[in-house]
């Protein structure tokens, strides 16, 4: 869920209207702030001087130090602890690479992709898909648990290597990603009856009529545009037509489901047979990927107005919802603080201030000062996997260290990422 050359100079992100002004500077600031000493006042008047050009502000990374110390084994396995198989997955596994390559760390990128590699495709990514389940066996042992793919980790796996190759200017990591896409085209890609070229959440040789299944978060648009990029010749501008056209149909309320259909009978979008019309932990992604659109992209203003709902209902209950019946609108529970790390982007698209302090204030990962050294209050429990990189995802994002282009490119903003002021915990 490698190879190394010279490394051009980083790019920074080029456009967000002022990213830490409003809430945004809420989010970066504070832990900036008391990081630093407070400067005496002066004993004399100070001696009229051209002022120097201010040092540009750091982008703190205490979240990814944490991240990669607790989930990223020594050899590159990202583990999900909160799992009985203690399981890793292949989105596990490109979200790490993707989080690797905002931090500009190749040495663990390297690792992630090598474990991936060796335990999920058979020793080459080239070749095969890798298989989404790997953890302990029921009858004892390590190993490979469902060898279907999922699609939105082959997607994150080659973008992530592909941008990789850029960024860092190595031919082999964009000739693979280039190679794992051309495997999602051939084996994830389908013509659905009524509906035409379309993203299977998983190879075509076990999806079937008339019911098609589909997921909504494993369709981030800005992946999409880059690929239409990359891959002219390909599916991608009919992909992104229908994925648009996807969710149009099934957030009538402002909602998206974990899952939807389409119907080859009827030609149209229905609820999911299994799933029905929930929106919980897959959905909160959309929000996201929604969130983080460049503001350039022409979908951008109607996905987000089809994606109303959250904000509407933070308006009204000040809670992000934990599920929500798409069809109805009708919402229960309140989310697990890593939705609050989802939302950040998203709210902060639609300029929905005060609904982006409150989350800000809500979410975890060093907002604050660290501890004092005799600080006898003990150490928070960490949060599970899935919740750490929703806010993974949200705060990178709202404190600058990266963006996408309106092509979906990858703008980074490595040469501005602070040294951890505290220790990964």
């Amino acid at each position: 869920m490698q190879r190394s050359k010279t490394v051009p100079p980083p790019q920074r992100p080029s456009s967000r209207r002022a990213l830490l002004g409003a809430a945004g500077l809420v989010l970066a600031l504070p832990r900036l702030a008391a990081a630093a000493p407070a400067a005496p006042p002066p004993t004399t008047p100070p001696a009229a001087s051209p002022s120097p050009a201010p040092a540009p502000a750091c982008h703190p990374a205490t979240d990814w130090a944490a991240f990669a110390a607790r989930h990223i084994q020594p050899d590159g396995r990202v583990i999900d602890f909160n799992t009985p198989q203690q399981q890793s997955t292949s989105e596990g596994q490109s979200y790490g690479l993707f989080f690797s390559l905002i931090h500009n760390d190749r040495a663990t990128f390297s690792r992630v992709l090598a474990w991936t590699e060796a335990n999920l495709a058979g020793g080459s990514l080239a070749k095969q898909l890798p298989a989404w389940q790997w953890g302990r066996k029921p009858a004892g042992g390590w190993g490979v648990l469902d060898a279907n793919a999922a699609s939105d980790a082959d997607l994150w796996i080659a973008y992530a290597l592909m941008e990789a190759g850029r960024l860092w200017n190595d031919a082999g990591y964009r000739s693979l990603g280039r190679e794992v896409l051309a495997q999602a085209v051939r084996e994830e890609i389908i013509n659905v009856p009524g509906l035409g070229r379309m993203l299977l959440p998983w190879p075509k040789s076990v999806a079937s009529g008339p019911l098609w299944r589909l997921n909504p978060s494993y369709m981030p648009l800005q992946l999409l545009r880059y690929f239409q990029q990359a891959d002219a010749a390909g599916p991608w501008g009919e992909v992104i037509d229908n994925t648009l056209r996807m969710f149009g149909a099934v957030t009538p309320k402002g909602f998206a489901p974990d899952w939807c259909a389409w119907s080859q009978d009827s030609r149209s979008f229905v609820a999911d047979p299994q799933k029905g019309a929930i929106g919980s932990y897959d959905a909160i992604r959309v929000y996201l990927w929604a969130g983080m659109l460049s503001e350039k992209d022409p979908a951008r203003k109607m996905l987000l107005l089809n994606l109303r709902g959250p904000r509407q209902a933070l308006a009204e209950t000040h809670t992000v919802p934990e599920y929500v019946d798409t069809v109805t609108g009708q919402i229960r529970g309140m989310a697990p603080l890593g939705f609050s790390g989802a939302m950040l982007p998203y709210l902060k698209a639609l300029d929905a201030t005060d609904a982006l302090a409150d989350q800000v204030a809500r979410v975890p990962g060093g907002r604050v000062a660290p501890p004092a050294a005799n600080a006898t209050t003990p150490p928070p429990t960490p949060l599970p996997y899935y919740e750490q990189c929703l806010l993974l995802f949200g705060q990178a994002w709202l404190d600058g260290r990266y963006e996408f282009g309106r092509h979906g490119q990858l703008q980074t903003s490595w040469r501005t990422l602070c040294r951890p002021n505290r220790p990964a915990q």
